[in-house]
């Protein structure tokens, strides 16, 4: 996927998604402004403990193509949005495993500081219950339990369909991690796959009934709290989005997430900059600079995630 979605050699999709200004049809792509920006999002790295079947991002215990964001990487650029007018509320937290990262809870700390929601998406297994995080953690909570979420990667409501993306116990494993949230007084949600034959409703009926076996106090029927992501492939063919599109699918613009949301990454070697949401972190052409100002700038709509994830399954990565 990295040198597919950075140099298109392999591009599955003809002519379609190449580029930015128009479709392979010759019309006028779909862009999208940074209109109503409410979250700044992290990439803490992309190191993590598990590999999952079909990770958008490819996080592995050996893939560090971004590598571990630092305390004062976080805090240069919280400085930059004290100076901007964007009306940000919320920060959050993705990787990778972001509990990885040995400085998660100091760059926790530092986005509570500040007086934002924070967010940070776990798959709540052995590096957030190391002594040491979950120490930090409870540290935290005293004085900001109103202002934390964790956001749990749980796949699927059944344990076969969970492990059949995460290996074998990670369903026991996480759902530990999940009963020590909940005991501790953690605000929790849920980040679930749609690839199984079940319609949503099926689905939020299944964990609504684990919720409560569990007594996790998670709304399965709130998107917000049960989110249920539409699988990202990016060799499935999709519809390019053009300027018609909006009308035709009765959509805005400002629904789509990087008209609310950029993503700080960084990359091996490189400085930190700034990608137009957390979907393509490798394609370089979503790369929209170093700093925040260079990052409002418009999106086009030039790959299949934008299409698939965004426009046509209505996704949001944020609360």
């Amino acid at each position: 996927m990295r040198d597919l979605d950075a140099n298109r050699s392999n591009w599955p999709h003809g002519e379609k998604f190449i580029n930015p200004k128009v479709t392979a049809k010759g019309d006028a792509r779909a862009t999208v402004s940074l209109s109503n920006p409410q979250t700044l999002w992290f990439n803490t790295g992309t190191l993590c403990n598990i590999t999952c079947v079909n990770c958008y991002i490819e996080s592995s215990p050996t893939n560090d193509a971004l590598v571990y964001i630092t305390t004062e990487d976080v805090r240069a650029y919280l400085d930059e949005l004290a100076e901007l007018d964007w009306g940000v509320t919320e920060i959050a937290f993705t990787g990778g495993e972001p509990f990885m990262n040995p400085q998660m809870i100091d760059m926790t700390r530092v986005a509570l500081e500040r007086g934002y929601q924070v967010l940070i998406l776990t798959n709540a297994m052995a590096p957030m219950m190391r002594p040491s995080v979950r120490a930090g953690l409870l540290d935290i909570q005293k004085t900001y339990s109103d202002k934390l979420t964790l956001r749990v990667s749980l796949d699927h409501w059944s344990e076969d369909n969970h492990d059949k993306m995460r290996g074998a116990s990670s369903f026991k494993r996480t759902l530990i991690g999940m009963d020590w949230l909940r005991d501790a007084g953690f605000t929790m949600a849920v980040a679930a796959r749609s690839l199984w034959d079940e319609t949503d409703a099926e689905a939020r009926a299944g964990f609504a009934a684990l919720f409560v076996a569990r007594a996790y106090d998670i709304d399965a029927q709130n998107p917000a709290m049960t989110v249920v992501f539409p699988e990202m492939d990016a060799s499935v063919d999709v519809p390019e989005i053009t300027t018609d599109c909006w009308g035709i699918l009765n959509k805005s613009p400002e629904s789509v997430m990087c008209a609310s949301s950029r993503m700080v990454v960084k990359r091996k070697g490189e400085a930190p900059s700034v990608a137009a949401c957390t979907l393509l972190p490798y394609d370089r052409q979503f790369d929209l600079g170093a700093t925040l100002k260079e990052a409002e700038k418009d999106v086009a709509l030039n790959h299949p995630h934008c299409a698939k994830f965004c426009v046509l399954g209505g996704a949001s990565c944020s609360a």
